[in-house]
């Protein structure tokens, strides 16, 4: 890849760095990231701490406030090139961007923070050079995959799906990976898998099939951290249950990227998927297609109720009348599904 060309494309330069979260539960976050998934865990203060999955100093930062979601997404740029052009495309389309205080970067641990409006209210904030940790990881699990394919991947469920594709498409060269159909509870979903380097897909967008409703209360539906190994990953579903963590989808093997997981509920009510060994795409033979069903098997729905079901469909009616934010300078028209 040619980063130093004009209007160079910067797919595979771009990775999932970390994820920023508002939550007033910090007791619980504390339980549930260390003892029952078993990431690193740091205090930097009262109302912030953080995860640790590898040498990076900050995975997860979480910072006390009401919102019980998802706030921002840190994109790790490999380069001061490629971070100054996609700086470059972002301004050239009208949007503003504001450079990261001394002490929001520190919070972060990195260099040249900048942060844009993001889709559904999600800030979106690049970076380069993260600083790495030489303190050795207090954590139950053996280790989590991370390097060039990121930290994981989020998913978003969206009344503007093609929207959505189209805002990460301009600011990262997001690439269409796959999508998979599925009806759950009669309702028909599309979910496009985006990929912005090896990874499978670093962004998910699920939505309802002609119909421009949000059945999810938050932000994000769920987070992606793939373990290291199949035992790591049984071991932390073993402690979720004994712990009193509520378990969302038992273990299944997705259809698409062939990835064995398991989703637990987060103290503050989005997903959390524990996944192993995905498939890892190879740029010089993939091309998309569309899969039925999310699983090959498992993935089973844990303690769902009628009433969850209402509420569904009571978030899906609200959705109607609070329409999604979305920013029209980047997604442009969008892009359609071919």
């Amino acid at each position: 890849m040619n980063n130093t060309a004009p209007g160079a494309s910067v797919f595979g330069a771009v990775h999932l760095g970390y994820i920023v979260i508002e939550t007033d539960r910090f007791a619980d976050w504390r339980r549930f990231g260390t003892d029952a998934i078993g990431m690193h865990h740091d205090d930097l203060d009262k109302d912030v701490m953080r995860f640790r999955l590898d040498d990076q100093e900050c995975r997860f930062l979480l910072r006390r406030g009401p919102a019980e979601d998802v706030v921002a997404t840190g994109w790790h740029i490999d380069d001061h090139t490629t971070f100054e052009r996609i700086e470059h495309r972002i301004r050239a389309h009208g949007v503003p961007l504001v450079e990261g205080t001394d002490d929001e970067a520190q919070a972060r641990s990195v260099e040249r923070l900048l942060r844009f409006p993001g889709p559904k209210g999600i800030t979106q904030e690049i970076y380069t050079t993260p600083v790495r940790s030489a303190e050795s990881l207090r954590m139950l699990a053996s280790g989590w995959v991370t390097g060039d394919a990121g930290l994981g991947h989020v998913a978003i469920t969206s009344a503007k799906p093609t929207l959505m594709r189209g805002y990460f498409h301009t600011v990262f060269d997001a690439r269409l990976t796959d999508f998979i159909d599925e009806t759950i509870s009669g309702v028909k979903l599309k979910i496009r898998f985006l990929r912005v380097n090896e990874r499978h897909h670093s962004i998910a967008i699920a939505a309802v099939r002609g119909l421009p409703i949000d059945p999810v209360r938050t932000r994000v539906q769920h987070l992606n951290i793939q373990a290291a190994s199949l035992d790591d990953l049984a071991r932390s579903y073993d402690r979720v249950h004994e712990l009193g963590f509520d378990m969302a989808l038992s273990v299944g093997r997705h259809t698409n990227d062939k990835e064995l997981s398991y989703y637990a509920r987060t103290p503050s009510g989005f997903e959390w998927e524990v996944g192993w060994n995905p498939i890892v795409i190879d740029e010089n033979t993939w091309e998309p297609s569309t899969h039925q069903g999310i699983s090959i098997w498992g993935h089973t729905p844990v303690g769902q109720t009628i009433v969850d079901k209402l509420d569904q469909f009571r978030l899906g009616a609200r959705s109607l009348v609070h329409p999604e934010r979305t920013v029209p300078a980047l997604s442009g028209a969008g892009i359609p599904d071919a």
